[in-house]
């Protein structure tokens, strides 16, 4: 049987991980100078604590060579072979590392997902469940390749001090986007992050029009599953954005996720993303 494995970014439930056999490769933490893994020993409520209460740096780092290479070994105990998923190449160095590993098997196959967080981790859920059905890797990773278009990742974020932080946004932008309660919705296209539309108010007026923009045109998605991300949310919010989304009585399956330590430190806290897939 094929074994689905991801980094960590997709932010997949433990639930969902367990159900479908996902394994978990963590991305790195680097905090000042001591080295944590996500959703090991660091979680975003510490990265938070980390930036917030204490004034530290927290920046990620890609999983090395060498991490892939013990990851993939161990699975391939227990399995035929490997597919794995990485974050996107255009938001980290994961990507080649797993492909570099990935030469001393015969049986790894890397996956660019395009994507992060549970963008990534729709491909990982579909090829865990076509894995489930005995399915070739070869299968599987066609499917992959085929979804990788479709899937349409979006989020909102509360604070951009921490996109600043990491080099992502200018202090001042950030600043700005404070005075002028602005929470901008930031798509993946094409496997970079672009703004877009920017939301102006509460967070939880702008989640409310967020989620309304987000399910027009219902008609354009894949009705099987749809992912509700986020970090650090209030629980009332979470909860309005299921109920906005169940009422619709449109999907299937309303998946709600928490982001890692990886995304948190890029976001921050109060950040909420709709996960959908295009039909």
């Amino acid at each position: 049987m094929i074994k689905i494995s991801a980094d960590s970014t997709c932010d997949l439930s433990v639930e969902i991980t367990e159900q479908l056999g996902i394994s978990i490769a963590p991305l790195n933490i680097v905090v000042e100078e001591k080295v944590y893994q996500d959703g090991i020993d660091i979680f975003p409520i510490d990265v938070v604590r980390f930036v917030d209460e204490k004034g530290m740096t927290c920046r990620t780092a890609a999983i090395n060579i060498n991490e892939y290479h013990q990851h993939f070994e161990s699975l391939l105990e227990e399995s035929e072979g490997v597919v794995h998923v990485c974050l996107s190449s255009a938001f980290s160095s994961c990507y080649q590392n797993a492909m570099i590993s990935a030469e001393s098997f015969d049986n790894v196959h890397i996956v660019d997902s395009r994507n992060l967080s549970t963008g990534s981790g729709q491909l990982v859920y579909e090829g865990a469940y076509l894995a489930k059905l005995g399915k070739e890797a070869e299968e599987i990773i066609d499917n992959m390749e085929k979804s990788k278009s479709k899937i349409d990742a979006s989020f909102v974020i509360d604070r951009l001090d921490y996109l600043a932080k990491g080099g992502r946004c200018s202090s001042l932008t950030a600043q700005s986007a404070k005075l002028l309660k602005i929470k901008p919705s930031i798509q993946v296209h094409n496997g970079e992050m672009q703004v877009g539309k920017k939301y102006r108010g509460s967070f939880q007026r702008c989640i409310q029009n967020y989620v309304k923009d987000r399910l027009k045109q219902l008609d354009r998605f894949d009705s099987e599953r749809v992912f509700i991300t986020h970090c650090l949310c209030p629980e009332e919010i979470v909860q309005m954005v299921k109920e906005m989304i169940e009422s619709l009585d449109y999907f299937k399956e309303v998946h709600i996720t928490t982001t890692g330590s990886t995304i948190a430190s890029h976001c921050g806290p109060k950040t909420l993303g709709i996960g959908l897939k295009k039909s």
